[in-house]
């Protein structure tokens, strides 16, 4: 089959690999559509210490093809979603039901091969069916979506919050989106990208502003969340936040990024910083509530490319260009 592979850091290519091969409790999907993410772009960069060569992809869907002799809850043709995570269920997090925080934390598509291919293999327990009515190439969208899922779960969001949000990709649309859904009074955008930032105005976000200088509220925010990644976003959020408000790190930086805090105002303010990784017990909710059409796909997808330019779409992904980038084999 073709499949897009990271062989070394910095360079990625399609080439023909063997076809997936499904074990006793295993299905194989035929690959619907892969999202690329910021996670795609660390491991190009050799970040997060994968075994490499490696086939990319943890956001995919598509239809069963073949499924392991002891699978009998999922059956072939049916379509699915793929849950990426690979909790070793035995660890001192897992068993405290902190599987993200696994000691042996693995993903489909960063440690194993994933979904920029034509067919993947996942075990059954991450397949999660989907109704009819759900296009399985817009089903791809649920990972990231669990993700900010993952992130409400973390913030615990209380009515009536003023929320501000750096980045207006993907990630920081999904939770604007989910901000308006868990009673937020307010939601205030950041970008530097203004096509990102005519996005958020057309998801009915409160402002959209390239700094949050621009915005007229002297006693901060209740949440701030930075979707970026990038240390000055950072920085600046962090000095946003109001009294006894919630700073959230939900955008992937690299190994090297730092950020200065102020302990005395930490404490004097009862602010809290927190963080959010992955899935946690996020996924079928997000599929849940993706059927109920929490997002348009047509906004949030921006392009679909043949797997053929992954190497390509990889490129449009790290210059910023567009919102989610879907390559469909």
């Amino acid at each position: 089959m073709k499949a897009a592979v990271i062989s070394v850091p910095g360079k990625v290519e399609v080439a023909d690999v063997e076809d997936p091969v499904p074990g006793p409790r295993d299905v194989v999907v035929e690959v619907a559509a892969c999202g690329l993410c910021g996670t795609d772009l660390h491991i190009l960069h050799g970040e997060f210490a994968p075994t490499l060569p490696i086939v990319p992809g943890h956001e995919f869907a598509g239809r069963i093809v073949a499924v392991g002799s002891a699978v009998t809850e999922r059956r072939v043709g049916e379509a699915v979603a793929v849950d990426p995570s690979l909790f070793c269920h035995e660890c001192y997090y897992c068993r405290r039901g902190r599987g993200n925080l696994c000691e042996r934390w693995a993903a489909i598509g960063v440690s194993v091969p994933g979904g920029a291919a034509q067919f993947a293999k996942a075990p059954v327990a991450n397949c999660v069916p989907l109704p009819e009515h759900v296009r399985v190439e817009d089903a791809a969208l649920i990972e990231p979506l669990s993700c900010a899922v993952r992130g409400y779960d973390v913030l615990r969001a209380q009515l009536a919050a003023t929320v501000l949000i750096y980045g207006a990709g993907t990630m920081g649309l999904m939770m604007l989106e989910l901000a308006k859904r868990t009673g937020a009074v307010s939601v205030d955008m950041v970008d530097i990208n203004r096509e990102r930032l005519a996005t958020a105005v057309q998801l009915g976000c409160t402002a959209a502003v390239v700094g949050a200088g621009e915005l007229d509220r002297p006693r901060g925010w209740d949440v701030v969340i930075d979707a970026t990644g990038n240390a000055r976003a950072i920085q600046d959020g962090l000095e946003r936040v109001g009294k006894g408000g919630t700073f959230l790190q939900f955008g992937v930086t690299d190994y090297a990024t730092r950020a200065t805090i102020e302990p005395y105002r930490i404490y004097n303010q009862e602010i809290t910083i927190t963080g959010s990784m992955a899935v946690l017990h996020s996924y079928e909710r997000a599929a849940d509530l993706f059927a109920t059409g929490v997002l348009d796909p047509e906004v949030f997808i921006s392009d679909r490319l043949p797997l053929a330019e992954y190497p390509q779409a990889l490129e449009q992904f790290a210059a910023g260009i567009g919102r989610k980038i879907q390559v469909v084999p």
